[in-house]
């Protein structure tokens, strides 16, 4: 069966200053520091704000529960945040659902993840001899809640002058024909196409040194996971002000 069907949200913020926040990978620690630096920079700005995350919360670094609990739990307050989905996520549900093995899984960096839960992602085959025991006992382990939350993300928000989403999208087709599979996982496409794109597109998914920061694309993912480094965009008023952990 399918992971889940992505809700795609459209949203009018109006003048209300949109906090954007890359690739995290397990980084609980460079998550608070940029919630942190958010409240700091918003301390002056009256009202609610939003904070919009752009998928790939688990894998690779150490705390990929944590973060997810971190995430299920209230924004700091006068803020709200929606939390997108990423590959990652969905990825680990294609696994929970029984559509790709172990092995492919592990290959996204979920080791971590497994331990993040308490689990030996080196020991678990050789307890489990079978692939269906070791599935059902990973199935088992991974706390419902923390599921049924990845189930419930979003895939997209769509604003008026901007677009939220974590790898991209097909600069053939319009935002409404976009498949689910190239939101996140869309790179050569989206990065090479001549054709313009419809809206700002602010996205993460494809790690660089730096920000990339073009007139019509801003791509957040900096590699927290070992750079150490997660890059938040404020988009307020027509200007972007970039800032990192």
């Amino acid at each position: 069966m399918p992971s889940t069907v992505r809700e795609r949200l459209k949203l009018d913020p109006g003048d209300i200053p949109i906090y954007a926040i890359g690739d995290i990978h397990g980084r609980l620690d460079l998550l608070q520091k940029a919630e942190q630096a958010i409240t700091d920079d918003a301390a002056t700005i009256p009202g609610r704000k939003l904070i919009i995350t752009l998928g790939d919360y688990i894998d690779r670094g150490p705390s990929s529960a944590q973060v997810i609990s971190h995430l299920m739990a209230p924004p700091p307050e006068s803020f709200d945040r929606i939390c997108l989905t990423g590959n990652h996520e969905t990825t680990m549900l294609d696994y929970l659902d029984g559509l790709i093995s172990f092995s492919d899984w592990m290959r996204m960096g979920s080791d971590a993840l497994l331990r993040s839960y308490g689990l030996d992602p080196d020991q678990l085959p050789r307890i489990f001899p079978t692939a269906a025991k070791l599935d059902g006992f990973i199935r088992q382990s991974i706390p419902k809640p923390h599921v049924d939350f990845l189930r419930s993300l979003p895939i997209l928000v769509d604003t008026p002058n901007v677009l939220f989403v974590h790898a991209g999208i097909d600069p053939m087709l319009s935002i409404d024909a976009q498949s689910d599979d190239d939101l996140v996982f869309i790179r050569h496409r989206f990065f090479e196409s001549r054709l313009p794109l419809p809206k700002v597109i602010v996205h993460g998914h494809t790690p660089n040194d730096e920000p990339e920061v073009l007139p019509k694309r801003l791509n957040l993912d900096t590699a927290a996971y070992h750079s150490g480094k997660l890059t938040v965009a404020r988009l307020w008023k027509g200007r972007v002000h970039l800032f990192q952990t």
